[in-house]
């Protein structure tokens, strides 16, 4: 058995918003609001880096728990802008934190990764060779945005989350997970040097998103994928006191709400203040909902990815922090 024990967030200072975007591409704060639900949003600086911003989300962690991770004996990080393709974060945070004896395995699974992480965590946990493990997810995605294209570049902003997980009462209720590969052709990052029989995949390297196809099958599949999720739980929607999914967009969340028919105000979002976080999104969701109180101990919470692959995973846990 596994449960979440600790818990910790950061957020870059430097914050762009939505006048900022007035000045470099066609659009305006009432368009960018009416379309995401996006004010503002927070952006690495220059040597801000996804390791740096994960490692100041684990000290949160410690701060917050008095935690320990010198024992910390595996580190799972879900990032899609990761500091270079190798050596992976997580090897950068078993680094830079004095980490001595931990596997270090990084998620490519955008904005599902930090639920797929949780997963895996869990897996690890309640397999009974680990007894704790961080799970992060990280992203520095505006160094991945193309701020010439106005489709893209009002949607990203940088963040991290941290939890860890160690053998307890059993916290985790049930897990989901698919994938439509058809449509990875939607939502992509390439480097700029990848091609295919010689063909540039993405010449500029930056994120490339078709909002319209993932807006429909985010709507088309996410409420299914949670009602399907609550029944593996043994439970009714009524049982679940919040549903906490990807922000990545407000009016994606506006939808899933009335297609559920869930009230909006028990499904916390990131989106507002920090735009579309990937790997981040949920535990910045997460920390902003236990600051305005509807996150607590004892509530049964759903979380859910849904990102780049198209792929999703969902997760029913007690939260107990």
């Amino acid at each position: 058995m596994a449960k979440i024990t600790a818990f910790g967030t950061y957020v870059p200072e430097r914050i762009l918003d939505n006048k900022y975007f007035e000045e470099i591409v066609d659009t305006n704060d009432e368009w960018i609001v009416s379309r995401t639900g996006i004010h503002t949003r927070h952006v690495a600086a220059k040597n801000e880096f996804t390791s740096n911003l994960a490692i100041k989300a684990i000290k949160n962690l410690q701060e917050r728990s008095g935690k320990s991770i010198a024992d910390v004996d595996y580190i799972i990080v879900a990032t899609t802008t990761p500091d270079q393709p190798m050596p992976n974060v997580a090897s950068r945070i078993q680094f830079k934190l004095d980490i001595q004896n931990a596997g270090c395995n990084d998620v490519y699974a955008a904005c599902a990764g930090f639920v797929y992480g949780l997963q895996l965590g869990n897996g690890l946990v309640e397999s009974g060779f680990y007894k704790k493990v961080l799970v992060v997810g990280a992203e520095s995605l505006s160094r991945a945005t193309d701020y010439s294209d106005r489709t893209t570049c009002l949607l990203f902003g940088d963040g991290a989350g941290a939890v860890m997980i160690e053998p307890g009462a059993n916290e985790f209720m049930a897990f989901n997970s698919g994938t439509s590969g058809e449509y990875g052709q939607d939502l992509y990052l390439s480097h700029d040097k990848d091609s295919i029989n010689g063909v540039a995949i993405n010449p500029n390297g930056m994120i490339v998103q078709n909002g319209r196809q993932v807006f429909k099958w985010a709507v088309g599949n996410i409420p299914i994928k949670i009602k399907e999720l609550i029944a593996r739980a043994n439970l009714t929607m009524d049982d679940i006191d919040l549903i906490i999914p990807h922000s990545a967009n407000l009016r994606i969340l506006e939808a899933i709400s009335k297609e559920l028919d869930y009230p909006m105000e028990r499904i916390p979002e990131s989106i507002s203040d920090n735009g579309n976080t990937s790997s981040a999104s949920i535990p910045l969701a997460i920390e902003k909902a236990m600051k305005d109180g509807r996150l607590t101990k004892g509530k049964t919470i759903l979380t859910i990815g849904f990102g780049g692959g198209l792929t999703f995973a969902g997760a029913v846990l007690k939260w107990n922090l």
